[in-house]
Order: C-alpha cells, then structure tokens, then sequence
C-alpha cells in the first residue's frame, strides 16, 4: 500500500514502547494488524496552539506511557498532524491515516469546523473520534454519532457556568463578541439563550474572522452599545488579542465588564493577574484542584515547562479510557470499544465518576473560577481560586433536549 502523504501536511509518526516489545508475544489475536493506531490532530501552529498544540499530543503520549507502549503485545503507533483549522485539510488528513495508516482512532480535535468534518468520516469508516478541543454544541447534538465522544466542555457548558453567574450577579445587558466559526455562532447562541432566559438582554452582537489581529473596531462597537457586559465568544489567539485591545481602549475603566466565555490557563498567563484579576470564567479542569491533577501536571511541566490547560488534560484523560477498553476488551473493535467506555465510568486525573453518555456527551463537573490578583498568586501557575462546582448534570444539557438523531429520532 502506498505511504504518500499529502504535500501541504507535515505527519509524524512515533511507535512508543518499542523496547518493551522486543521479545513480546504476537498481538491479540482480536487487535486489528497487530498494532494500535492514534492520530493526533490538532493546530499546531495557528491561534489554538497553545492551548492544544504540541502539549496535547504530548498529553497523547504520557497516555500511551502508562499502558508501557503496547496492549496485550501490540505495540502503540500515533501518528500527528497540523490540521490548521481547515476542515478540508482536516478531513483529507484523515482520509489518509483511514486509506494508509488504517487509524483506529483519532484525538485532538480542537477546531469545530475540522472537527465536524473528521468525525462524519471516521463514522463513516467505523473509526473512533475522542473529542477534547472543539466546542460547538451540535458535535453531540445534530452531528452526533455512535463513534465519537466530545470529552471536555461545549459551549453549553461554558456559557451555563460563566454568563449564569455573571446575570445573577445583575449583568443583564450584553454585547457579544464572537468568532465567525461554528464554534464562534454556537456559544454567541448559548450565551444568549442563557442571559434572556434569566431576564437579561443581549443588544448587540458582532463578529470576527478567525485569527484576527485588530479588534479595535470590534471594542469601539463594544463601548458603544450600552451593555454593562462585553462577552468574547472566541478562543485562543482571539481571546488574548480582544483583551488586550479592550484593556488599551479602557473599556473595563469606563465601566463595563468583560466576560471571557472561553479562556483558558494559558491566556490567563499570558496576559498577566495584572490584566486579568477578577475575572470569573469556567474551566472543565484545573492543575490545582486535587493531589493528583497536580501530581500529573508536574510530570507535564517537566516536559512542556508549562501547565497543562483542559484541553491538554482532557486529551490524557480521553486517550487513557479509550486504551483502557482495549485493554479490558482485548479488542479495538469501534463497536466493542464505544460499549466499553460507556458502561464504565472515568476516574482519572481529569474527573471522578465521569459519564459517557449514549449521544456522545462525558459528563463531569464544571468549575466556576475566579483569576486571582498579582497578590495572591503564591507562583507562576496560581492563577485560579475555584468559586463553585457545577454539577455535570446541570452544566450539559440535557438529554431530553438532545437534538441527536441516536436519541431522539
């Protein structure tokens, strides 16, 4: 079979473990091949990479470590890709692993667009997609399907937990800022749905193209709009950049409030407690919240020099349950694997008791967090103090509202 790869795609292909197997038996006789395939996509050099990136398939790795590289003697390939957030390229990286590396699953996944396009192929190919990264709503909902799980948040979650606290605290006049994308639309209708279901109103919105490096217009149309709350629905680069021109224009000075709808640690460190103090945001993890997440995030600040951000944890944390079927079924069956990881619970450094549901959706708790002052801050990563737990049966919707053809038809 021919290994061409696409030209425009820079793929990287690590067999982990190979020392352990030197001497190892044949495969299980129900792995596929003989080996175990993961592909890791994601942006690897755009607006999303600090929060995904490099430190996502790094997390890939440190998953495939504690099974030592290989399950019941097959040894554990991942193969890695720079998907630029293009579903086209996305979906012929995809193509290709299928065609020529015959991939049984594929994790990452950051982009919504992408990640909507990977998906209904790996589908289509009986393959499994462990979503961490993308957010829109619709990925469980309309675009559902039986081989793909969406593991971190959505935009239903995010907005429940951030613009939920931020109205019952008398914020109800919004404007939102959002990202001209999937995922950008579905938190901006999230968002809303939220602040005019508990009385609020939105009065405005505006939006973005993807990677933008002037938000000055953007903001002036923010100041402009009479909303006491200026919500970012974007993420990365977006995020950092909207910020920071809404601190150069003194829009929190003239008296509004910025919400953040999608920050993650990264861009809390990168613009500063200075900049960032005070501001209330929802996470799906944090490296501080217990023993072992910070016993984790040690082991991947020692390789990254950075802590991890949910994202990156939700990586580890999928890839170790859709390995641990493996191991239990003794087979990577799409079928066998699915049924496992949603009759068994996840317990891991990323959640307790956490619930793969049938359309697709983990369940877990949410974290409402406050961004600490200058002050408080006791080192460079202490970035969040946690104001409230959110139930994961309240931050995600529910299934009777599902609009997934596996649940309602």
């Amino acid at each position: 079979m021919s290994r061409q790869r696409h030209p425009l795609l820079k793929t990287t292909a690590l067999t982990l473990g190979a020392a352990l197997l030197a001497g190892a038996g044949s495969a299980h006789a129900e792995i596929s091949d003989g080996a175990i395939r993961l592909g890791y996509l994601a942006d690897m050099s755009g607006p999303y990479r600090d929060l995904a990136g490099p430190g996502g398939l790094e997390a890939m790795r440190m998953a495939i470590e504690e099974h030592g590289g290989a399950i019941h003697g097959a040894p554990i390939e991942v193969f890695s890709a720079d998907d630029r957030n293009s579903a086209d390229v996305g979906a012929n990286t995809v193509r290709e692993w299928i065609d020529q590396r015959d991939v049984d699953m594929v994790g990452g996944l950051v982009a919504s667009s992408v990640t909507i396009a990977a998906t209904r192929l790996l589908a289509d190919h009986d393959r499994i997609a462990m979503v961490s990264g993308a957010a829109a709503l619709g990925i469980t909902n309309e675009h559902c399907s039986p081989n793909h799980i969406q593991w971190v948040y959505d935009t239903h979650a995010m907005s429940n937990g951030t613009a939920r606290a931020i109205v019952e605290e008398g914020g109800e006049r919004w404007f939102i800022i959002s990202a001209d994308y999937a995922f950008g639309h579905s938190l901006e209708a999230e968002v809303s749905n939220v602040v005019t279901e508990m009385g609020g109103e939105v009065v405005g919105t505006v939006r973005h193209p993807l990677n933008s490096n002037d938000f000055s217009s953007f903001i002036l149309q923010a100041q402009g709009s009479g909303a006491q709350i200026v919500g970012l629905a974007n993420a990365g680069a977006d995020t950092v950049n909207a910020i920071s021109t809404a601190g150069q224009f003194g829009l929190v000075e003239s008296g509004q409030t910025l919400a953040g709808l999608m920050v993650f640690l990264n861009d809390i460190h990168a613009l500063g407690l200075e900049t960032t103090q005070g501001m209330q945001l929802t996470t799906g993890w944090y490296w501080d919240m217990n023993d072992e997440a910070r016993e984790w995030a040690q082991r991947y600040h020692e390789r990254m020099g950075s802590m991890p951000t949910m994202v990156q944890a939700g990586v580890y944390s999928s890839t170790l349950h859709y390995l641990n079927a493996i191991e239990a079924t003794g087979s990577d069956d799409a079928g066998t694997v699915r049924a496992w990881m949603g009759e068994n619970p996840v317990n891991d450094i990323f959640t307790t008791n956490g619930v793969v549901r049938e359309d697709g959706r983990m369940v877990h708790d949410m974290y409402l967090v406050e961004v600490k002052s200058p002050e408080e801050s006791e080192g460079e990563w202490d970035l969040y103090r946690v104001l409230r737990t959110i139930p994961g049966e309240l931050a995600f919707q529910s299934l009777e509202k599902s609009r997934c053809p596996l649940i309602n038809p």
